[in-house]
């Protein structure tokens, strides 16, 4: 599959659980909607990420990117009910970097 670099990074960041890595994927003022909590600048996602990392052990497999809408579909699986579910990644990415991400089931 074809993805873009900053996606490829995000997905390789999530399975080394390396939460520095993962928020390095992100612009400064980026925000990320998950869970219904929004978490606002490269600190908050790293630090949300990191609590997530730790609690749910989370490993993503890409399934599908449609780079009109882009949007990442990935098999998600760790520690939580109902693993693995596949999820949907509304990306909005500029200069390389991820703008905007909304984590949807």
């Amino acid at each position: 599959m074809n993805l873009p670099k900053v996606i490829a990074d995000l997905t390789q960041a999530q399975n080394n659980f390396d939460s520095h890595a993962y928020a390095s994927c992100f612009a400064e003022t980026a925000v990320v909607f998950d869970e219904g909590k929004t978490h606002q600048g490269k600190t908050e996602i790293e630090q949300w990420i990191k609590k997530a990392n730790e609690e749910y052990q989370t490993v993503m497999e890409p399934i599908e990117y449609l780079p009109a809408e882009e949007i990442l579909k990935a098999e998600v699986s760790g520690n939580f009910p109902g693993s693995p579910i596949v999820l949907a990644y509304h990306l909005v990415i500029k200069d390389d970097l991820i703008q905007s991400l909304k984590i949807t089931g």
